[in-house]
């Protein structure tokens, strides 16, 4: 009975995080850059990086951890809109969107480090 609630924490951060990047991803995209989700995946790092480094376990970890943000961030529509970048003859801007998503979510991550060791 116990994965069966943990399950239902993992559905429901996911329900929640897969809606919040949906508005906030569709209200910030733009037609030829992938803005939306290069955001998306920098916030959820943030939030993700957080979590962990504050030691949040258990319960909170599964709703808002794997739920919220493993669905609030998303490395599938990262990397199809950088082939598509790229396949639309866009090169700099597919290369500028993978290494932005990188260098975005590490900066997220190490931001969240130092917050959550200041504190």
């Amino acid at each position: 009975m116990v994965a069966l609630e943990s399950a239902h924490l993992v559905g429901a951060g996911g329900a929640l995080g897969a809606l919040c990047r949906h508005y906030l991803a569709g209200a910030i995209q733009r037609e030829t850059f992938p803005l939306g989700t290069l955001t998306v995946n920098a916030f959820g790092s943030f939030a993700l990086g957080l979590l962990t480094f504050a030691g949040v376990t258990g319960d909170a970890a599964l709703l808002v951890g794997v739920g919220a943000c493993g669905s609030f961030t998303t490395f599938s529509s990262f990397s199809v809109e950088t082939v598509r970048l790229w396949e639309n003859g866009y090169v700099a801007l597919a290369a500028l969107n993978a290494v932005g998503n990188l260098a975005c979510a590490l900066v997220g991550i190490g931001l969240a480090w130092g917050i959550v060791r200041i504190v």
